[in-house]
């Protein structure tokens, strides 16, 4: 039994408290049902009676028969239903967690993985929420009490219950062992599989250039086999097991029948006493046979929910939402708008992300994040943003430590523009309204003629009522990129932070976007990760990153003249090492694009 579970979810112990009391009940009736039967079968061939004299008998005996039905019945609908209601819970719980987890934790999971955890490896949970941990209760529960009932009856039948029932029980534990390696083993496979064909589905387009999609589908296949593989080990466990249980409750039976049949035979033994106990039998014994049973069928919830667990028990890296936060006023001049104190992180103690950085922002500045891949840019945003926590260091809004603010306040003042837009299934509109949820179809063409991608929308078949696909199928990426700066037209907040819009653009698209970014970042406060010279030179200061480390502030044209960084990531970004003298502190890009046009 999964302790971790029942702590987790309270509705799995009003399931128990339920269903073992129905099952309990059902139970009790199979006694009550025994004794009527041996009573009506005594008194019609050994004492002769009549119908009409084992008449009442028979009602009792139908009347059992009748309400163990019925509470079985009760029991399965009553343990399927909370157990749905359970795998809904724990769903949006798992979903929910994930959220506050954030970006750094999704990013060092795969992502096929989370998606057959939450969604396969809830429904997973079915059998070993509905069936498997109200039959632990039981198999406990009512073998008790028929052994008591047979020790008031016959202490001998009773001893070899207590003996053989053990034994059972050992070789149950000795298997599910087994079982429990070859279950962890599947969900492995399982879980590599998935991940792998959803990674696959995503980078089809790329493997069709390169000629690579049939090796993939051999992969798959590779995967595939060793996922029937473990499937098929975990199939022939679950047969042995039920081999086992089943011989041994025979001959645990066989062993009563003998002993009962002799004394019988020879006058110890009452009718009525041996064949009460013989049909108690099989049913003490059915109980411990059905765990067995009923283990290896959810099995794969067992080990589903030691992983849903594990992610439920993961801490946040990052800050966690606090509506009594304070809320400054971002409008103030003359505190600096963001400021990084010493601040430094680490994913891991021997690799910092980030080293000990300091800079402030005022309010309507426009900073430039510039570094080699890896040089942490990424993590500083991330810090920004609240999805991680500094290691040392602090940073603070307005004079506000950031962790003492209300975070999702916070986020709502921030716009962010990504390299590539996320588009979601769902309308033009639902995308644009995740911006504000409450705009007007007005606020939405306002901002969309301010991206300059109305006139696009317009054209669409039924406007911003168009559906668009997952990722934005259907879409180019000129287009994706209008609408993710139609969302921070919309959210119109102070803040705003951009990771290069334009990276993956061609000219025209680029040109497009970068007009309407001069509209955008306004008297804006503004982050800019920098990959392009065009967006070094939109900012007031620029930010020289390396292994984590400002190395670098300043204006371009002084960061050229006094810092190596600076210049050998302005080459590479231009892609002229060799040819110095086309880079330089008064060269405007702007007029190396109308060159290139």
């Amino acid at each position: 039994m999964n302790r971790r579970l029942l702590s987790e979810i309270k509705w799995v112990r009003r399931l128990l408290v339920v269903t073992v009391g129905l099952g309990l009940a059902a139970g009790l009736l199979i006694i009550v049902q025994a004794v009527f039967l041996t009573h009506i079968v005594d008194s019609v061939f050994l004492r002769k009676s009549s119908l009409t004299q084992v008449w009442p008998s028979l009602q009792m005996l139908l009347g059992a028969i009748a309400l163990r039905a019925a509470f079985g019945w009760f029991s399965e609908v009553i343990a399927l239903r909370v157990a749905i209601r359970v795998k809904a819970q724990l769903r949006m719980q798992l979903l929910a967690h994930l959220f506050r987890l954030g970006p750094a934790f999704v990013h060092r999971e795969q992502s096929g993985e989370l998606v057959n955890t939450a969604f396969e490896g809830v429904e997973q949970l079915e059998p070993y929420l509905a069936r498997y941990l109200p039959q632990v209760s039981l198999s406990a529960l009512i073998p008790l009490a028929i052994l008591v009932v047979v020790f008031t009856r016959d202490w001998v039948s009773g001893v070899i219950m207590v003996v053989t029932a053990p034994v059972i029980v050992l070789f149950m534990i000795l298997i599910g062992k087994t079982a429990q390696s070859a279950a962890d083993k599947q969900w492995r496979a399982m879980s590599i599989l998935s991940g792998h064909f959803f990674d696959v589905l995503r980078g089809l387009t790329t493997l069709k250039l390169f000629n690579r999609s049939r090796f993939q589908a051999d992969v798959i296949q590779r995967m595939s086999e060793d996922y029937r593989t473990t499937t098929m080990g975990t199939l022939r466990v679950a047969f042995l097991s039920s081999f086992v249980l089943e011989l041994m409750a025979t001959l645990g039976t066989a062993m009563m029948a003998v002993a009962i049949g002799l004394r019988l035979l020879s006058g110890h033994m009452t009718f009525a006493d041996g064949f009460v106990i013989l049909l108690l039998a099989p049913e003490f014994y059915a109980p411990i046979r059905a765990i067995g049973t009923q283990y290896h069928a959810s099995v794969s919830g067992v080990t589903a929910a030691e992983r849903i667990l594990d992610i439920l028990s993961t801490k946040p890296a990052g800050l966690e939402d606090n509506p009594d936060g304070e809320r400054p006023d971002l409008k103030q001049a003359d505190l600096a708008q963001v400021e990084f104190r010493d601040v430094s992180f680490a994913y891991e103690r021997e690799r910092p992300a980030v080293r000990h950085v300091n800079f402030s922002i005022a309010l309507g500045e426009k900073v430039a994040i510039v570094g080699a891949t890896g040089s942490g840019k990424s993590t500083l945003i991330h810090l920004l943003l609240g999805f991680l926590r500094p290691d040392s260091g602090a940073i603070t809004v307005a004079g506000v430590p950031l962790g003492e603010m209300d975070v999702k306040w916070w986020r709502e003042q921030v716009s962010y523009v990504p390299q590539t837009a996320q588009l979601f299934r769902g309308t033009v509109a639902d995308n644009l309204r995740i911006a504000k949820s409450d705009a007007s179809l007005q606020d939405l063409q306002t901002a969309c003629k301010l991206a300059s991608v109305d006139e696009f929308i317009n054209g669409l078949p039924s406007g911003y009522e168009t559906s668009v696909g997952d990722m934005g199928v259907g879409l180019s990426g000129g287009q994706m990129q209008r609408l993710a700066l139609a969302r921070a037209f919309l959210k119109d907040s102070g803040i705003l932070i951009l990771d290069e819009p334009t990276a993956h653009l061609d000219v025209v698209n680029e040109s497009t976007v970068e007009a309407v970014l001069d509209q955008l970042l306004g008297a804006r406060t503004t982050f800019i990760v920098a990959h392009r010279l065009s967006t070094i030179y939109h900012a007031d200061r620029i930010l020289v990153l390396d292994n984590g480390a400002i190395v670098g502030e300043g204006r371009h044209h002084e960061l050229w003249q006094n810092n190596p960084h600076y210049r050998k990531l302005l080459r590479a970004y231009q892609g002229r090492a060799s040819r110095d003298d086309t880079v330089g502190p008064d060269r405007d890009v702007r007029t190396d694009r109308r060159n290139a046009k």
